[in-house]
């Protein structure tokens, strides 16, 4: 970006020129906008923090040009000296365009506000239904029954002498048999 154009010319030229950049500079803001867009969307945080890094010194040189451009504001337009109805149709396309980038900018700031703003708010759902299972889960641990003691696998020899059997644990044994406990009948 250029620090000031050069003006051998005159004002109009001088004008054209920072009409010119800002062009330039909204154009890149647009490009960057677009990216910023996909990079929420893909949730990249790392690369979307470079990129509005690079963004800031965009905005930054921006308001540069517009600086500079302040002088002119207070100009009547129709005073202005052009060399040719060309170059002051070529200056207002500019103008006309820089407005159109401004507005597409914003429109695409406030879009990705929202799009961070809905993403922000889902990951925030997220952690409180974590939260909340986590706390459930640790809850039902304090309070659970304890469990139906097990059978210890016993290695005594019966007064014959002959080994006892080995005895399953009642937790190896299957949980459903089909058989009604229960009932009296």
């Amino acid at each position: 970006m250029s620090q000031h154009p050069e003006n051998p010319s005159g004002p109009t030229d001088a004008l054209a020129a920072l009409v010119r950049e800002k062009r330039r500079v909204l154009t890149q803001l647009h490009q960057v906008g677009e990216r910023q867009g996909e990079l929420v969307a893909l949730g990249d945080v790392p690369t979307l923090l470079r990129l509005l890094a690079a963004k800031q010194k965009l905005l930054a040189g921006l308001q540069a040009v517009e600086a500079r451009l302040h002088p002119y504001r207070d100009q009547d337009p129709d005073g202005r000296a052009w060399p040719s109805p060309q170059h002051r149709a070529a200056c207002a396309a500019d103008a006309d365009e820089c407005r159109r980038l401004l507005a597409a900018v914003m429109d695409m700031e406030r879009r990705h506000e929202q799009q961070m703003a809905t993403r922000r708010d889902k990951l925030a759902e997220q952690l409180q239904r974590t939260h909340t299972a986590h706390g459930a889960s640790d809850a039902y641990r304090t309070h659970r029954l304890p469990s139906a003691p097990t059978a210890t696998p016993t290695t005594t020899t019966p007064p014959t002498g002959t080994p006892a059997p080995r005895v399953a644990p009642l937790s190896d044994l299957p949980t459903s048999t089909g058989i009604d406990l229960t009932s009296e009948a």
